[in-house]
């Protein structure tokens, strides 16, 4: 992601804000869902990346959440999911469903407010403690990270987050650490037979009929973290995936949500037809069930940079 989850880091001065209201409440958590009373960090954290990452100005949510989320570190550095009781405070009630990108995701936040970092010494205790419990998680023999103490398996995507983060380090060391990650997951996850990325390193997933999710989105997923271990020039290959998928991305709101992100990506290719599709398609949907927080950052995205829905007449198939 030059390279920035999918986008183009602007002034903040300049840019245009990210709007939150409905998704966030006074003590700076945000939900998954409009009004909702479930506070997933991962979530959270993908909607303020996205945004930031494409030249949103999301200062004032991010460090207001940063501050919400902190204190709720556990001692092992991993974060939990979170419901919001009859007496409207936020409880912990589920597990994550990966520490490792998770982690990954709440280091890059913290590396977006630098001054911030330097100064509170709980957001740098909190960092120091997430980078040694993500660090906990990699597994020399394949050179990945795994997705938690206890799931010890690895997930494609989740690697992909992870060196997403570690790409930007400027450090000497770092971007050997971040080529050093890249070349394993690639030899990791690519199945040369059948030319696709596998999703994990679970032997059974071989068996299993790809679906949309996480298959079909594995394929894709590289390109929003600019990861250069592609099978075929970027441009050819987001094409050929659009041309497979589109179709079906554009339905998947009738039960599930929509995507947004990759509506994003769509404009980053500057295939502004496709991220015009998403927006005839999913807007209804805004601020429903099926509409998450990261399809609300999407959206506006797409706003800021002056992008409509297309007309009936345009063929979405």
């Amino acid at each position: 992601m030059v390279s920035t989850l999918l986008g183009i880091t602007g002034c903040a001065s300049a840019a245009p804000p990210l709007e939150l209201s409905g998704y966030t409440d006074e003590s700076g958590a945000i939900t998954v869902l409009h009004k909702g009373d479930s506070a997933d960090p991962y979530f959270a954290m993908q909607a303020l990346m996205l945004a930031h990452e494409n030249g949103m100005d999301v200062s004032a949510p991010a460090e207001k959440f940063a501050n919400w989320l902190v204190p709720r570190q556990k001692p092992d550095g991993t974060f939990d999911r979170f419901c919001r009781g009859a007496d409207t405070r936020w409880v912990s009630c589920k597990t994550a469903d990966a520490d490792d990108s998770l982690l990954a995701l709440w280091m890059k936040l913290l590396e977006t407010m630098p001054a911030q970092l330097a100064k509170n010494p709980v957001w740098a205790k909190s960092y120091q403690i997430s980078k040694a419990s993500l660090e906990h998680l990699y597994q020399p023999s394949r050179g990945i990270y795994m997705v938690s103490p206890v799931v010890l398996h690895g997930l494609f995507m989740d690697n992909l987050e992870v060196w997403s983060r570690m790409v930007h380090l400027k450090q000497p060391q770092q971007r050997a650490e971040s080529d050093k990650l890249a070349r394993a997951i690639h030899d990791t996850f690519w199945d040369p037979v059948n030319k696709r990325f596998l999703v994990s390193t679970q032997l059974e997933q071989r068996a299993h009929k790809p679906t949309f999710y996480p298959d079909h989105v594995a394929q894709i997923f590289p390109l929003m973290f600019d990861f250069p271990l592609l099978p075929a020039n970027a441009r050819p290959y987001y094409r050929n995936w659009m041309v497979a998928h589109r179709a079906e991305w554009l339905t998947q709101g009738d039960a599930d949500y929509p995507w947004g992100l990759l509506a994003v990506l769509a404009l980053r290719q500057n295939d502004k037809v496709s991220a015009g599709c998403w927006l005839r398609q999913a807007t209804p949907l805004r601020h429903s069930a099926r509409w998450a927080v990261s399809d609300e950052a999407s959206y506006q995205i797409l706003q800021s940079r002056g992008v409509v829905a297309v007309d009936r007449e345009t063929n979405c198939k």
